[in-house]
Parts: C-alpha cells; sequence; structure tokens
C-alpha cells in the first residue's frame, strides 16, 4: 500500500512508528509505502505558527532532528518566562517545558526568578494588559499623599513611596499596608461618662491627627486608627471624670487642651502626631437640662436684682448729696425752687406775685386761701 504526502515550505512532517518519532519529512513530495494508521502516523506542523505543542513535547525537544529548529525554555517551579515574537508579547510561560520554532520568526525569551520579588520591566503596562497575565502578578499602585509597607513573609522589606509597583505570584508571600499622610479628623463617639459630682453625660471629641511615622503606625500596633480611637476614650473619660460640671461647662478648653498633651505622648509611640483635640458637644439628660436651665434663671434673677439695688442705693445717695448742697447755699436752693414752680405752673394760664420770704410758704399760703374760697 503506497501513500503519498505533501509538505509545504513552512510545514515539517513527523512520522511516528509504533508512538515514538520515526522520521521528520522535510518540505516536498512524500511517498511511503506500507502506512498503516495501527502502527504508523504521519502528524503535520505548522512552523508558522510560533509555539509548538505536542503530547510528546518533552521527548521530541531532545531529538536532534528537532532540536536544531526549536527554541526550548525549561522553566523551574519558581521560574517565569516572557515569550516575545517579532517584538510582540506572545507568553506569559509558568514552570515546564515549552519550545517556540526559531526559522520563521525573532523568537526573544526573558527568563524571571519569582524569589525575587519585585517585577521591574520598560514594558510594564502591555505585560500587565496581556490576557491572562494579571494571574502572574500582584500590584499596587500608590499615590503622593501616602506609604506602603511591602510585607514579604510577614517582613517588612520596604516603604514604597508614590509609583507604581508589580510583584510575582507563586514566590513568597507578599503583603502590603497603606498609610494614608495627609492631616485627618476623627470623630470620637459620645459615650457616658460621670462627672465628678455624679452627674451622667454624653461628650462628643474631635480629633485631628497625621502619621508622622508609616513604619510604626504599621508595626507597633495592629491598627493604628482603632488604637488611636481607643486611647482617646480613655483620655476622655479621665479628663471629665475629675471635674465637675460646672467647671467642665465653664472651660471646656482647658479640658480639650489636657486631653491632647496626654494623647500626644501615646500617640508618638506608634508614628501619630495629634495636632488638635476639641469638645464638639456635652449632651445632659433631660432632668439634668430642666435643672440646670432653672439654675440659670435663678442666676440672672440674682443678678437683676443686685442691679436693680445697686442703681437705687446709687439714686438715694444722689438725692442725699443733692439735699446737703441745697443746704448749704440758700441761693441755689432758691434756684431749685423756681424750677420746681416753673414745671408746675407750665401749661396754665394763672399769674403769681410773689413777695419776699420762702417761696414754699407763699404758694401754700395761695393754695389755702383758694381752698377757703
Amino acid at each position: 500500500m503506497r501513500k503519498t504526502v505533501r509538505i509545504r515550505k513552512h510545514e515539517l512532517g513527523l512520522w511516528f512508528r509504533h508512538g515514538e518519532l520515526h522520521t521528520v519529512l522535510e518540505s516536498g513530495k512524500h511517498a511511503i509505502w506500507a502506512l498503516s494508521a495501527k502502527t504508523n502516523t504521519i502528524e503535520i506542523v505548522d512552523m508558522l505558527s510560533p509555539r509548538f505543542r505536542h503530547e510528546q513535547l518533552k521527548a521530541l525537544v531532545r531529538d536532534e532532528r528537532l532540536a536544531s529548529r526549536l527554541s526550548v525554555i525549561d522553566l523551574k517551579d519558581t521560574e517565569r518566562a516572557l515569550v516575545w515574537v517579532d517584538g510582540r508579547l506572545d507568553a506569559i510561560l509558568a514552570s515546564g517545558i515549552h519550545a517556540y520554532w526559531n526559522q520563521n520568526a525573532s523568537i526573544e525569551i526573558e527568563r524571571y526568578d519569582v524569589n525575587d520579588v519585585r517585577f521591574v520591566h520598560p514594558k510594564l503596562e502591555t505585560i500587565l494588559s496581556f490576557p491572562g497575565g494579571v494571574q502572574h502578578f500582584n500590584g499596587v499602585r500608590v499615590d503622593a499623599s501616602e506609604r506602603v509597607m511591602l510585607f514579604r513573609d510577614g517582613e517588612l522589606i520596604d516603604q514604597l513611596g508614590a509609583g507604581h509597583y508589580v510583584y510575582w505570584r507563586g514566590g513568597p508571600s507578599i503583603t502590603w499596608k497603606s498609610v494614608d499622610l495627609r492631616e485627618q479628623v476623627e470623630d470620637i463617639q459620645g459615650q457616658e461618662i460621670m462627672t465628678a459630682d455624679k452627674v451622667t453625660l454624653r461628650v462628643n471629641l474631635l480629633l485631628t491627627h497625621r502619621v508622622t511615622d508609616a513604619v510604626r503606625a504599621v508595626t507597633e500596633v495592629l491598627d493604628w486608627r482603632q488604637t488611636l480611637y481607643r486611647e482617646a476614650q480613655l483620655e476622655l473619660r479621665s479628663a471629665i471624670g475629675g471635674r465637675t460640671l460646672e467647671k467642665l461647662l465653664a472651660d471646656k478648653d482647658e479640658l480639650g487642651a489636657e486631653i491632647k498633651n496626654r494623647l500626644t505622648a501615646r500617640a508618638a509611640e506608634f508614628g501619630v502626631s495629634v495636632s488638635g483635640v476639641g469638645l464638639r458637644d456635652i449632651i445632659l439628660p433631660g432632668d439634668m437640662k430642666s435643672i440646670l436651665n432653672q439654675v440659670i434663671v435663678a442666676e440672672k434673677q440674682a443678678q437683676a436684682n443686685l442691679i436693680r439695688r445697686r442703681e437705687e442705693t446709687a439714686a438715694a445717695r444722689s438725692q442725699a448729696n443733692t439735699a446737703k448742697l441745697l443746704e448749704q447755699n440758700p441761693v441755689l436752693a432758691r434756684m431749685k425752687e423756681l424750677e420746681a414752680l416753673q414745671d408746675i405752673l407750665r401749661g396754665t394760664d394763672a399769674t403769681f406775685i410773689l413777695g419776699a420770704g420762702d417761696l414754699s410758704e407763699q404758694i401754700g399760703q395761695l393754695m389755702a386761701r383758694q381752698s377757703a374760697k
């Protein structure tokens, strides 16, 4: 039995006999006798397709008849490779044996060890956008306002500033923690606190802070935000517990400054700077509000009564001084009498002729006569 096989210029024929490579057929026409599908098969491979795939690839790449035509990539478990065909990324290869035809295309192979962790490449964005490429990499973008702490198997190995960082998967465990370096405002929610005079109230605290040491913020405590929040609550409770309600309401700024001084030292231990502390709200129970309003009303009334008494005392003192002055100056007293008489007779048509003597006595006599008539 005779069969003709035609191999084109960009093809190869692989003649397998009993499952093993018997010969390699070059381009051209080949007449083959006694070809049986059970014991003999011919596979035609296209070398224009850059990558050579075969179920017996491991054995075929070691055959001298094929080895010169192939670029073989044998990757260990910790190795990866980038394959560029005619300047274009064709594949990102994991561990195993891979082969590319090297006769009809320019093949460039870049090998990497994932134990080196960080992946740096001038065509980084092209590689990350390659289909399936993200499964080989971890990446983090860092803004100018933050720092990222990089950990390898739980150990801090780097502090990252602004930029784009990419790391291989499949190697050491890579994790990171981001820390925002901008000034932030934390609202410490109200909690039930008892003052020194046994008054229960709720206080909301406003806290302004900034991370100054990113390394200490992520290594000294488990979560620096929660730690700062908890410490602020404890300092607030301690400061209020040592004051009476009256003292607390009288000087809230002093309370904020005291809490800030205490909190600053503790926050510095884990890399945080506290720039401001203020009491935003002081919430009293309903019955305490009523009592406090009554106290305020009573205080205002007492102040009004005190002012009124002062004015009355001042008026009486002024009258006494005036009487004494009139007693010592008869002419001035006479002028005052005339001013008083002018006020009395204002708007009347009566005419009075007064002689010498006491003016008040003369007016009294005139009024008595008028009454008798």
